[in-house]
């Protein structure tokens, strides 16, 4: 999770924030370069008393300076197209959970189950317990296993919410009467804090996701109590 004066993106929690890290870095380093070089050649031509007539008017120079630009740009739109397949890209997921949005909570259901499903509220500050965050805990967490593709199916009951995990690379708008997807695998076990990301009214800054990655036989332990208890 984010922690006070940080300046970047949370350490990644799985393969597509990783993928998402890496082109932030490929882009800025980009960037970083571009201005550089132009803040090199404002004031040394401003300041340049000798002139130059192929510079001023050269055919050669107006081609590298049309050509090299559009290389860059390739450079940049390559491996942003290579993500956003990526993002989309959803192969036989080893369990699908349906998040619904409501104000202001969520709704859990893991569709794979039965009779598995649970309403997620904040824990408010005065019952917090040593240890758990002020406006991100919950009193229910979503919980998932490792290094298992994991569909999630987002929907919203009554206005517009947004389900977001900044650490696991996930971003979802939900809309009501409309089903939309994505998909995220959790490379390591831990806890990964979102909140909602659309303004969906008063209590909006209110409904935190909280999702729990263990591993696998924990999981099925944690299914099997919960169904125990429905």
């Amino acid at each position: 999770m984010a922690y006070p004066t940080q300046l970047g993106f949370q350490d990644a929690a799985s393969p597509l924030m990783e993928e998402l890290l890496h082109f932030h870095d490929h882009a800025l380093m980009i960037v970083l370069l571009i201005s550089v070089c132009v803040l090199y050649i404002i004031p040394a031509t401003i300041s340049a008393k000798l002139t130059d007539k192929y510079i001023l008017d050269s055919q050669e120079i107006e081609v590298i300076w049309t050509v090299l630009p559009a290389i860059i740009l390739i450079l940049i739109a390559l491996p942003s197209l290579r993500i956003l397949y990526i993002m989309d890209e959803i192969n036989y997921p080893h369990l699908t959970i349906k998040a619904v949005g409501h104000q202001w909570y969520w709704s859990y259901e893991y569709t794979d189950y039965e009779d598995l499903g649970f309403d997620s509220y904040m824990i408010p500050t005065q019952d917090l317990t040593p240890g758990q965050f002020r406006l991100l805990d919950a009193d229910h967490r979503m919980v998932t296993p490792v290094e298992s593709p994991i569909r999630v199916l987002v929907c919203a009951e009554d206005v517009l919410h947004s389900w977001a995990v900044p650490s696991l690379g996930v971003k979802m708008d939900a809309v009501p009467g409309r089903l939309n997807q994505t998909a995220f695998i959790a490379s390591r076990p831990g806890v990964f804090y979102g909140q909602c990301s659309e303004i969906c009214g008063a209590n909006h800054s209110f409904m935190p996701i909280v999702v729990e990655a263990v591993p696998l036989e924990h999981f099925e332990n944690w299914s099997s109590l919960m169904l125990e208890d429905a």
